[in-house]
């Protein structure tokens, strides 16, 4: 347990305070994070910003803090939540960012809607597409369920954990986006 006491894995507050390096037990435990939950993580953000590098550079963002927050970082068994988390706040400012830059634009001229990348919809099936874009349009808060439920498996519990949400709004959240795609998607076939 990285408790900010030396020894067994710890650091001290003097070795933070002093910028000495992490010790390799606590950079293991980013080096297991990473090999066993990086493509899931890219997996989810790619749901949530619809393109993949942008998805690989927010989870690549979420393991360079959680290795800067190692100092701080008193329960090893929270880390992938704290990953988790960084990834989902990742995609919502990639979202801020791209709906500040498309006001921007809309002043100048009508924008069309953002539209899912070429490489995503050449890889999917029509039907993937299809859901995909009804996912797309759902919104943001939806989207996050959704994905950390059916992608990341993740219990209502966990999810609310890591959208600093009740657990009643994750389920009535996920009903109400599950019947909207149904609809959708069935006024689509």
């Amino acid at each position: 347990m990285m408790d900010g006491t030396p020894g067994a894995g710890g650091i001290s507050a003097a070795a933070v305070k002093h910028g000495q390096p992490v010790p390799a037990a606590a950079e293991g435990v980013v080096t297991e994070l990473y090999r066993r939950h990086r493509l899931w993580l890219v997996s989810t953000a790619l749901v949530l910003v619809g393109d993949r590098p942008t998805a690989e550079d927010i989870v690549q963002d979420a393991f360079a803090g959680l290795h800067r927050a190692l100092p701080r970082l008193r329960d090893p068994d929270k880390a992938l939540g704290y990953v988790r988390a960084s990834v989902v706040n990742g995609c919502r400012e990639v979202h801020r960012a791209r709906t500040r830059a498309l006001r921007l634009h809309n002043r100048f001229r009508t924008a069309e809607p953002p539209v899912w990348s070429a490489e995503s919809a050449v890889l999917a099936r029509e039907e993937s597409r299809l859901a995909l874009q009804a996912v797309a349009r759902l919104p943001g808060r939806a989207r996050e369920v959704l994905a950390l439920r059916y992608l990341l498996e993740m219990s209502d519990a966990e999810i609310a954990e890591a959208l600093g949400v009740s657990k009643g709004t994750v389920s009535s959240t996920a009903s109400r986006a599950l019947a909207a795609l149904a609809t959708e998607l069935k006024e689509q076939a």
